[in-house]
């Protein structure tokens, strides 16, 4: 387990915080000995919470070209037939994988190829989970095409919370299936939009891993 290097600047901030939060008890109340064992605690877990979500695991990656991984940890949320209409323009199937803050927050390319299309659109905060999420926040767009011809398209969504979403990857890069291409802070949801004829792997409601779970297999 590793430390994520987007969560430098978070982890400074937040030890500076605490240790200014303590100083300022100490100096101006320091026979309040409940009040600052309230903020040590707080102190603690805010500490505990950062550290955790900015962790970043190793893992062993199975790669497959006839299979599409999981680009994040998380929830899923979404299976059904679509429309994309940014780049694709044709039906796709949607899976959409939700983070939770709790979650690993790294996003891992779910096939490799070369990247086709990136698009980054400024944008909203809703919910992740809001039906609007997908066309409304702030989000990027990144399409992959494998060396059979089939292009996949994934999208990062900013939620509520998330302000900031960090990307890896621009057009004609060539992109290996499993490897980080960004990070989304403080809850998110990724779309991945499938040929149709995929043979989907997962169900609803079901946890998965990043760049660990297998989506679905591609048409043969």
């Amino acid at each position: 387990m590793t430390f994520h290097k987007e969560g430098y600047t978070s982890l400074a901030l937040c030890i500076l915080f605490i240790f200014v939060l303590n100083a300022l008890l100490h100096f101006f109340i320091p026979e309040a000995l409940l009040i600052r064992w309230i903020a040590y605690i707080f102190s603690f877990a805010l500490f505990v919470i950062i550290v955790q979500f900015f962790r970043s695991p190793k893992i062993t990656i199975k790669q497959n070209e006839n299979m599409v991984l999981c680009p994040a940890d998380g929830k899923v949320v979404v299976i059904e037939e679509v429309t994309e209409t940014e780049y694709l323009k044709d039906t796709r199937i949607q899976v959409s994988v939700f983070m939770s803050p709790l979650n690993v927050h790294v996003n891992r390319n779910p096939i490799s190829g070369v990247v086709k299309y990136f698009k980054y659109h400024p944008g909203k905060y809703l919910v992740a989970w809001h039906p609007k999420s997908s066309t409304e926040n702030e989000r990027t767009t990144i399409a992959v095409e494998n060396p059979k011809g089939y292009v996949v398209l994934f999208r990062q969504i900013a939620g509520a919370l998330a302000r900031r979403i960090v990307w890896y990857v621009n057009e004609n890069d060539r992109v290996e299936q499993g490897k980080q291409f960004g990070f989304i802070k403080f809850g998110s949801r990724v779309d991945v939009f499938l040929p149709l004829g995929s043979k989907i792997k997962v169900e609803l409601g079901a946890v998965v891993k990043g760049g660990i779970t297998v989506l679905a297999e591609l048409p043969k």
